[in-house]
């Protein structure tokens, strides 16, 4: 490797760093404005701030905002932002540290739905990281059959959702501008949001209280406390998103993609600092599981 290569690698991991770093930050106030406003008026009003700002990164020359398949698109669109959904929704009932395990539990299900459905060979390396990532999962979100909550599927689903989009980036939307593909999700999201209020407003349920309420919860004005963590959300992570991007345009992918990971030390460690988030042995171990179960898988795509 040369000393440009080496150059650029380190730019790429100092890059994915930065970015987990905003990630893991900007998320744990998910916790803060869910007690005020519900998880579809977050993603509604902060569509009304991203879609405008993707589109200046394309004015600005990062990408062309014209799909060269738009229904391929589309369903990559809805996948990614049915990730992010169970992503969010998760943030605003359970710790950080159980929602980025269930989130990043994604190249697991990676490997398990290209070896069983796309009939890819994934070898005994991989097949070993999905018996570790399945144990770390287990011992992050610690579930009790006796007092079992349906929030602490949520962030599994997303990393369900977040490996299809995933497979569908490479499989239906190779050669898309990486801003198409950003901007899509953005506005699908921004589109899911707005049915989703149409939805309480046209069928209203009683909201639970604070965060509680999250998932149920209509919509609410003014929201001065949310509205200023809901700008920060849009700002950051298109901001977040660009580094990503420029990350795995500089770097090798399977070896930029392992310092996604460190969003797990990040978050959890911020939530610690910040707000008293404790993490227990347990769930510590099973963070660190995870991250050796996407790391060789990472290797071992190379």
């Amino acid at each position: 490797m040369n000393t440009d290569t080496n150059g650029q690698t380190l730019q790429a991991a100092l890059l994915m760093v930065a970015a987990m770093a905003i990630i893991g930050v900007i998320d744990n106030y998910i916790a803060r404005l869910a007690g005020e406003i519900g998880l579809w008026q977050f993603h509604f009003t902060r569509g009304l701030m991203t879609v405008p700002l993707v589109t200046l990164m394309s004015l600005a020359g990062f990408g062309t905002m014209r799909p060269l398949r738009p229904w391929r698109v589309v369903l990559r669109s809805l996948l990614a932002a049915t990730a992010m959904l169970c992503y969010f929704g998760a943030l605003g009932l359970l710790p950080i540290a159980q929602v980025l395990a269930g989130l990043y539990t994604s190249p697991i299900f990676i490997v398990v739905i290209t070896g069983l459905f796309l009939r890819v060979r994934i070898g005994p390396w991989r097949v070993l990281a999905v018996a570790i990532g399945f144990a770390g999962t287990l011992f992050v979100l610690q579930p009790d059959p006796a007092n079992f909550r349906l929030a602490i599927l949520l962030p599994v689903a997303g990393g369900l959702f977040y490996a299809l989009s995933a497979i569908a980036t490479r499989s239906l939307c190779a050669g898309e501008s990486t801003v198409v593909l950003l901007g899509g999700a953005m506005l699908a999201l921004m589109l899911l949001g707005a049915g989703g209020l149409v939805w309480l407003a046209l069928f209203p349920v009683e909201a639970a209280p604070g965060a509680e309420g999250f998932l149920q919860r209509g919509w609410v004005w003014p929201m001065p406390q949310a509205l200023p963590w809901v700008v920060v959300q849009a700002v950051g992570s298109v901001g977040a998103v660009f580094l990503i991007t420029r990350a795995y345009q500089l770097g090798e992918p399977s070896l930029v993609g392992v310092f996604e990971y460190s969003v797990m030390i990040f978050g959890p460690l911020y939530a610690v600092l910040v707000f008293a988030q404790g993490i227990g042995p347990w769930q510590g171990l099973g963070i660190g599981l995870i991250v050796l179960a996407g790391a060789i898988i990472a290797v071992r795509s190379r």
